[in-house]
């Protein structure tokens, strides 16, 4: 078990990253913000990063703290923890077994008509529900000649 007030943030990053990377479990003992108790969880770090910086009006600087993103053994779901809030850790040679959640996918949003003629071409292909959802019935390919105009 390694204390992390007894040693400095550096190694305490290197060890979790060598963790990560080696995809080995760690058991952490975690004090939440708020609590006098701290609790201890065994999870499989998925990600660490920093949260986002600002500065307030009169200048104090908030943010920049480093997450340890993992998916805890106990709840079996994706959690955040708080470097500034892990007291001790121990590294095993156990390899992770959870599935991460898979991630969203992002859909752009469709293109804004650039003029008014585009805008009621647009309008009247969804206005006919037929054409607005057409789709050729076999793939075209380009070496194809015969639907050369």
């Amino acid at each position: 078990m390694r204390i992390t007030k007894n040693q400095t943030t550096t190694r305490t990053l290197a060890d979790l990253y060598r963790s990560l990377g080696r995809q080995q479990v760690v058991t952490i003992t975690y004090l939440k913000p708020g609590e006098t108790e701290p609790t201890v969880r065994t999870i499989e770090i998925m990600e660490l990063r920093t949260t986002s910086v600002t500065i307030s009006k009169t200048g104090q600087v908030k943010g920049g703290d480093i997450e340890v993103i993992a998916m805890c053994r106990l709840r079996q779901e994706r959690r955040e923890f708080h470097l500034s809030g892990i007291l001790a850790y121990t590294l095993h040679r156990i390899g992770y077994i959870l599935t991460p959640p898979q991630n969203t996918t992002y859909e752009r949003p469709a293109p804004q008509p650039a003029d008014d003629a585009q805008a009621l071409f647009l309008y009247e292909l969804a206005r006919d529900k037929d054409d607005a959802d057409y789709r050729p019935r076999r793939k075209l390919v380009q070496s194809e000649t015969s639907l050369a105009a």
